[in-house]
């Protein structure tokens, strides 16, 4: 199984105004994420707003620059690419955004928006390209009827499905998909879900899946993420983490996630405050001022990411938190 996406210490920091005669802050975005994306395997990214997933999405999709660490995909460095190389790495990273609404053209018809990326990035005649998309939006449930239409006249769930259609147009090796789901309704969510699943199946797509739904990572995803003020808190194989979560933020989210059938006689963990100023980030470890467990050493040494059953914790009390 070939690698198509590594990350390594992967930074993004913004310089921020304060205003008049005072310096400026950096927000420290994301600090430091590393991890390897398996062709054909989902990585989900998840963690409360502000935690850096989006902004990890356009690092990954070379919407933004890093300002530090290593960025591969499919075997190729980011930094230092020249215009060309950089406009073959677009083509092998694709992404879907929350809102398919904003992410179409309203004035411009479907089919003409899904043969845009061949229109740009192959040779392809206009009839070529035209049997292409009637093969892919019957691939993702779309009448042919629909090439002729505009954005408006489709529901949320067949936005997404264009969406989907158009990042897929030129099989790239990586999808990212932020928040894909969020703004469908309920209903609608599964039937996407599996067309990503079934997409994935056939094109053999590594899937960076950003979400605040534990509920629908557990469904997708391979690997699991979890995000904190920018850094991980810990990463590793999804069924691991779900049946037995290390990090206390990590079981503060599992605990928060509604079920339809919860069990009584599971602890529910809570934490209370927001999530730090990222202009201002604390001391030590980033959770130590929300976390029941924090000591005098979380308050001033930060936890680096430790092999710990099968997966990665940045925490310095796991094997007391999980015995």
């Amino acid at each position: 199984m070939s690698t198509v996406l590594e990350a390594h210490e992967l930074t993004r920091h913004y310089s921020v105004s304060r205003g008049l005669f005072k310096p400026a802050a950096t927000v420290q975005a994301l600090n430091g994420v590393s991890f390897n994306l398996q062709a054909g395997r989902t990585l989900a990214v998840v963690g409360e707003s502000g935690c850096g997933k989006s902004t990890l999405a356009r690092a990954l999709t070379l919407i933004e620059e890093p300002s530090a660490g290593s960025l591969q995909i499919a075997g190729r460095e980011v930094a230092g690419a020249s215009n060309s190389e950089r406009r073959q790495l677009r083509r092998d990273v694709q992404m879907v955004f929350q809102n398919p609404y904003a992410s179409l053209n309203p004035r411009q018809k479907i089919g003409d928006q899904l043969a845009e990326p061949l229109l740009i990035n192959t040779d392809l005649s206009r009839s070529e390209r035209r049997e292409k998309v009637q093969a892919m939006m019957q691939q993702v449930g779309l009448r042919p009827e629909h090439y002729q239409r505009y954005p408006h006249m489709f529901s949320g769930g067949q936005r997404q499905r264009i969406a989907l259609a158009r990042a897929m147009m030129l099989q790239p090796k990586v999808l990212v998909a932020d928040e894909p789901t969020s703004a469908l309704d309920v209903s609608i969510q599964a039937q996407v879900l599996n067309l990503f699943m079934d997409l994935q199946e056939q094109f053999d797509t590594g899937y960076v899946f950003i979400s605040h739904n534990l509920s629908v990572v557990r469904h997708v995803a391979d690997d699991v993420l979890v995000m904190y003020l920018g850094r991980p808190a810990e990463i590793g194989p999804a069924e691991a983490l779900y049946s037995r979560p290390l990090h206390p933020y990590t079981r503060a989210l599992l605990s928060a996630t509604p079920a339809i059938h919860p069990d009584p006689d599971k602890p529910r963990v809570k934490i209370s405050g927001e999530l730090p100023n990222p202009l201002d980030p604390p001391s030590g470890c980033a959770f130590h001022k929300r976390c029941p467990y924090a000591d005098e050493r979380c308050r001033g040494e930060r936890p680096q990411l430790r092999l710990i059953d099968a997966r990665q914790v940045a925490c310095h009390h796991v094997e007391r938190i999980s015995a």
